[in-house]
């Protein structure tokens, strides 16, 4: 009886590749959008929603390495997404997983991650020793590189190191323009409660004007709970048109890039509306800027913070907060001038992540308080920056516990 050849050994071909501006070439399993994007490595700690993470606008530049191994195995929905923009567009260029996405295991999702990161078009590379890469990057800093996905697994790994070697990287890039919002609109959803859902602030009894660097969605949604009526402005909007809708206090968001080239047209205005006396709140790049607009300086950091387990120390109250941090640039402490002062700091390498006026009712920190990845330590700063609104305006101040 004749027996049948031995089958050829195949292998599935390696789809994706990272490909760092030193020229080292990590192979994995390609996965999301086909095509390649160029941007800045970072890790993020995070064991929770990698969803919220990958359409925060200040990711905008940046491709994410997850340090948690199990990403996508809760998959995605309609609900869990952060970026305000109309356009939806978050600007991440591409994240980096330990593992293959898995089929997802939650009543909430209605759509796979792999899937969900094709229609987004954003880049994804799978079965990465994540471990080793955080370490490089923790030793080294973080990389410029360029992250491909290409079915056949053929690759011109040359043209992918020199596209990599070329980006100048996020120093010195504005990159507001493609996150931030095209015109003015009204925002009233609230924050999310179990088997409700987003909530709707009906009956707002203050008026805060949000400047959009790059907004995430639940930062408005605890100024609308905290009594506001809230209107979005976009990142070229000038102190005047703020004004001009009399506001009782102005946000200033979070977003991506260089707060020092947003600043050149970012800053001028932040210092009017300082001058103006109304109660300014920032967060993260608004916190950048606002520290520029003062006359303090940034610097750009090693590895920057990225997760949702970092503590920091407010010393207004002595208390020790577990924050999410998103940041590649920090407020230089020693640049403080003599009527502001530093109200947090970060507990894991000492870097400033809050500052307030002693003479003026604004005041900015570095993490996001608006982020619930379980703990909600920082909830209290919106009760804060209101308190400034109600005391300007004589009414009685709210408890911020």
């Amino acid at each position: 009886m004749a027996t049948e050849a031995p089958k050829p050994w195949t292998e599935t071909p390696l789809t994706g590749r990272l490909v760092l501006a030193d020229g080292t070439v990590i192979a994995g399993q390609g996965l999301g959008a086909i095509g390649s994007a160029v941007g800045e490595v970072c890790f993020n700690t995070a064991m929770t929603g990698y969803q919220e993470i990958l359409t925060d606008p200040s990711y905008a530049g940046q491709i994410i390495t997850f340090t948690f191994p199990h990403i996508g195995n809760v998959g995605t929905n309609r609900e869990d997404t952060e970026t305000s923009n109309l356009a939806m567009r978050s600007g991440v260029r591409g994240c980096v997983l330990r593992a293959d996405v898995t089929g997802p295991s939650n009543y909430r999702s209605v759509e796979r991650l792999d899937q969900w990161l094709k229609v987004r078009g954003i880049t994804a590379i799978a079965g990465i020793d994540t471990r080793a890469l955080t370490a490089r990057i923790r030793e080294k800093g973080m990389p410029n590189g360029v992250i491909a996905h290409e079915p056949s697994g053929q690759f011109d790994l040359d043209k992918l190191k020199a596209e990599a070697s070329a980006w100048p990287g996020l120093l010195g890039l504005d990159l507001v323009p493609e996150v931030t919002a095209g015109q003015s609109y009204a925002w009233n959803e609230s924050l999310w409660a179990w088997g409700k859902g987003y909530g709707r602030q009906e009956h707002p009894d203050l008026h805060v004007v949000a400047v959009d660097y790059g907004l995430k969605r639940n930062i408005l949604r605890c100024l609308a709970a905290s009594g506001c009526k809230v209107t979005v402005v976009p990142a070229t909007a000038s102190a005047e048109e703020i004004l001009e809708r009399k506001p009782d206090g102005v946000f200033l968001s979070n977003g991506p890039g260089d707060p020092a080239a947003t600043g050149t047209y970012a800053v001028p205005e932040i210092k009017k509306l300082i001058d103006s006396g109304k109660p300014v709140f920032g967060i993260c790049l608004g916190h950048q800027m606002l520290g520029l607009a003062i006359g303090a300086k940034t610097t750009k950091m090693h590895q920057g913070h990225h997760g949702a387990n970092h503590p920091v120390k407010d010393f207004t109250t002595g208390k020790v907060e577990i924050t999410s941090m998103n940041h590649g640039f920090a407020v230089d402490r020693d640049t403080l001038p003599p009527e502001a002062e530093e109200t947090h700091r970060s507990l894991f390498d000492g870097s400033n992540c809050g500052l307030r006026l002693k003479d003026r009712p604004v005041f900015s920190v570095q993490y996001h308080p608006e982020a619930s990845p379980g703990p909600e330590d920082s909830h209290y700063l919106f009760t804060r920056f209101i308190n400034l609104i109600r005391v300007r305006k004589g009414l009685a101040v709210l408890n911020e516990c």
